[in-house]
């Protein structure tokens, strides 16, 4: 891709610190760090309308809806698997509201959503640096589930919502890339 059309120039790329990770441990973790800045990076410049607009109506899917749905991610693997903690889960209304149909474009809900996902991927990050033993186990719907499959289970779900979210933001402003 020409450097005229990438998202941001190389040497300013807020996901490259410079540092080669080594290890399982190191690599999975930069690589969810990556995906969380390039998901942020996909957003910025949007305003309410823009981050609620819907990709393929029927479909709910919006920006808004996918940052919502990403706190309430993070908060439930972190939170609620990973620390024991008993805690509703977010955006899970008792109306059927989720994080997906709770998106709506007014400027006090985008700015709560990015309060909560920044919220929880900071809590995110300190667990991380609390995990002693990636061969831990946790239960999770009745069975013992190791702390590294979770973490890889969030690289996939960020992968796959970057994916949704360069499709978004192509269609609201034509851009794509990185």
């Amino acid at each position: 891709m020409p450097p005229s059309e990438m998202w941001t120039d190389q040497q300013h790329d807020p996901r490259e610190n410079g540092v080669v990770p080594r290890g399982e441990q190191e690599v999975v973790l930069d690589y969810l760090r990556r995906y969380r800045l390039t998901f942020e990076m996909k957003c910025e410049g949007l305003d309410a309308e823009q981050l609620t607009r819907q990709s393929v109506p029927p479909s709910d899917l919006s920006l808004l809806g996918l940052l919502r749905h990403l706190a309430r991610v993070e908060h439930h693997w972190y939170r609620r698997v990973l620390e024991g903690q008993d805690l509703p889960r977010l955006h899970h209304g008792e109306e059927g509201e989720t994080s997906f149909s709770g998106a709506v474009a007014e400027p006090a809900v985008v700015e709560e959503a990015w309060r909560e996902w920044r919220a929880e991927v900071d809590h995110a990050r300190e667990v991380e640096a609390r995990l002693d033993s990636w061969g831990d186990t946790v239960r999770v719907h009745g069975d013992d589930v190791e702390v590294r499959d979770i973490l890889i289970h969030l690289v996939e779900e960020y992968a796959r919502h970057c994916g949704h979210a360069d499709l978004l933001r192509e269609c609201i402003d034509g851009r794509t890339g990185q």
